[in-house]
């Protein structure tokens, strides 16, 4: 019978460690993405209005009202796809940053379109880090 060398021994015992840290890691961002998502809409997890200025930029959110939501689709020229979520609007120095809610699993923008964010004032503030001083570009989907 093999007896396995002190190395694999080792790296078996650190996969180990290593996953199950990964494993705890993804729990808690599910439970703090679950948490924020209800503490933040009183029940109907739409979260807030915000209006602040982050690395010298000003980023405001706000619920969109479905009257006015309509509107400013209709107006914008976008056939109807004027922000990908018809329940909040948020801007960046008066520009506006299509976000999208996914279910429980957080928000997401047009710039960080493949990371999830618990609120959508996480999502504006790393859009804010990755425009690196650039203005948004309205989103165009005829383009």
């Amino acid at each position: 019978m093999l007896r396995p060398t002190r190395r694999q021994a080792l790296g078996a015992a650190i996969g180990v460690a290593a996953s199950g840290a990964l494993v705890g890691m993804a729990a808690a961002s599910t439970d703090t993405v679950a948490a924020e998502a209800q503490s933040s809409g009183g029940g109907t997890g739409a979260p807030g209005s915000f209006d602040e200025v982050f690395k010298g930029r000003r980023i405001q959110g706000t619920p969109a009202e479905a009257g006015a939501n309509a509107d400013s689709h209709a107006h914008a020229g976008h056939g109807g796809h004027g922000g990908h979520d018809a329940d909040y609007r948020v801007m960046i120095d008066g520009r506006e940053l299509p976000v999208m809610r996914h279910g429980k699993s957080g928000w997401s923008s047009t710039i960080n379109h493949y990371e999830r964010f618990a609120t959508p004032l996480e999502a504006a503030r790393t859009a804010v880090i990755s425009l690196k001083g650039a203005v948004v570009v309205p989103f165009d989907p005829t383009a």
